[in-house]
């Protein structure tokens, strides 16, 4: 059985030169990081590996370059700074591949430390709101260390450790951290009504976090038997399975049930999945693979770029060589819908940034990171319409993207278009 100690003695497990997973977003663990923070002065060259997470990150501080370097499948906003500084680094990889990382042992992980439920009468605790990659680090950890936390709601599919499995346990009572819906502009719904047109009854939906996915979700009020199998969700689908919009039973792999990876949102969304039969969190090795989404008939995948080009070419995880989030789980869907029967991969994005700059560009910025080639992408749409780029040429595409672009930038887009492709 495991010891039940302080977090400063548990993470004395940890040892300079280790590998140490962290728990993703709203179940980071944070006595764990604190804790481990606290060590800095006795440790060095301490590898720091997660998703995005949320809270403070102070093991990225500059004041502890020297004890722990961040190598991370995501870049959040907490850990951004240090990423761009050059102090941390960023792994480009597709979200369904993080565990085979742990697992083949390209990246072995000596400690994961994790947030979990309370052992239920069985002996088991549950990975809660974030099962995803954890599940992989867990089964491949040399050691793990866990928070005990009340609330963490108890989660189905994957997400069940043994209690006996753990090495150290630290009874904690850490609120876990929340995400308010944010605010939805004029623009947010233009984007989610064109979307929700697209949409047909019966389709299986992913989407993330945000406001054009929950403009989506509030759009979709009069669509029937709608099914969800998606890498994460937030608040916004919880009232579309009250009123029995989403009942999964479309769908192809387990229907009836609301698969994810993770959860992200209010306490309602926490509360919603606590040792709900409805929801499965699994392995998103297994619920980002591609062969596994298209089983779904018109499966729906909903993404956003921060800019995409004339050919179709979708950046959506720097702004030029700055990096800015993560390749996450975008092409395993994008892919995914388009091989499903009827399936439908979708890049969203508002015309312009705040700063009124098209995001519908002649070139991609010098050093942006490609997330979606032109060669998977299908529709991209703004509040301006739809684009539909799958099968057409170069040129062609540059005329369906310009038409979706904000009217101020579309006579310099025409200009760039002719000079790119109507050379002799």
């Amino acid at each position: 059985m495991p010891n039940k100690l302080t977090a400063a003695e548990a993470v004395k497990i940890i040892q300079s030169g280790d590998r140490v997973f962290i728990h993703g977003v709203a179940a980071a663990p944070q006595t764990l990081i604190r804790a481990m923070t606290a060590r800095a002065d006795e440790l060095k060259d301490v590898e720091i590996v997660h998703l995005h997470t949320e809270g403070a990150a102070p093991y990225a501080d500059p004041e502890y370059s020297a004890s722990f370097r961040v190598n991370a499948f995501f870049v959040g906003s907490n850990v951004r700074p240090a990423v761009n500084e050059g102090r941390a680094d960023y792994i480009p990889v597709f979200l369904s591949e993080i565990p085979a990382l742990f697992r083949k042992r390209v990246l072995p992980v000596n400690v994961a430390l994790i947030n979990v439920s309370p052992p239920d009468k069985h002996g088991f605790c549950s990975l809660g709101v974030s099962v995803d990659i954890a599940r992989a680090a867990v089964e491949c950890a040399d050691h793990i260390i866990a928070q005990i936390n009340p609330h963490m709601p108890r989660t189905l599919g994957d997400s069940l450790v043994p209690y006996a499995d753990l090495d150290a346990v630290v009874e904690v009572d850490d609120a876990l951290l929340e995400a308010a819906p944010p605010v939805l502009t004029e623009i947010d719904r233009a984007i989610g009504r064109n979307i929700a047109d697209m949409i047909e009854d019966g389709a299986t939906l992913q989407m993330g976090i945000g406001s054009i996915p929950n403009a989506v979700l509030a759009s979709l009020t009069g669509h029937k038997d709608l099914g969800i199998h998606t890498e994460m969700f937030s608040d916004g689908l919880i009232d579309l399975v009250e009123c029995g919009v989403v009942n999964g039973s479309k769908k192809a792999k387990h229907p009836g049930k609301i698969v994810s990876g993770f959860v992200m949102g209010t306490r309602r969304v926490y509360d919603f999945i606590d040792d709900n039969q409805q929801v499965l969190m699994l392995d998103i090795a297994y619920v980002n693979d591609t062969s596994v989404i298209r089983r779904n008939p018109k499966a729906t995948a909903i993404n956003s770029a921060i800019e995409v080009d004339l050919t179709g070419q979708v950046c959506a995880d720097s702004i030029g060589t700055r990096q800015y989030s993560g390749v996450g789980g975008q092409m395993d869907f994008i892919r995914g819908a388009s091989l499903s029967e009827g399936g439908k991969p979708i890049i969203a994005l508002p015309s312009t940034t705040t700063r009124g700059e098209s995001k519908i560009v002649p070139f991609l910025k010098e050093g942006a990171g490609v997330v979606t080639t032109r060669a998977h992408v299908h529709y991209i749409v703004t509040e301006y319409g739809v684009a539909n780029l799958y099968g057409k040429n170069l040129r062609q595409r540059a005329t369906e993207l310009i038409g979706i672009a904000h009217p101020d930038h579309r006579e310099a887009l025409e200009k760039a278009a002719f000079e790119r492709f109507h050379r002799e």
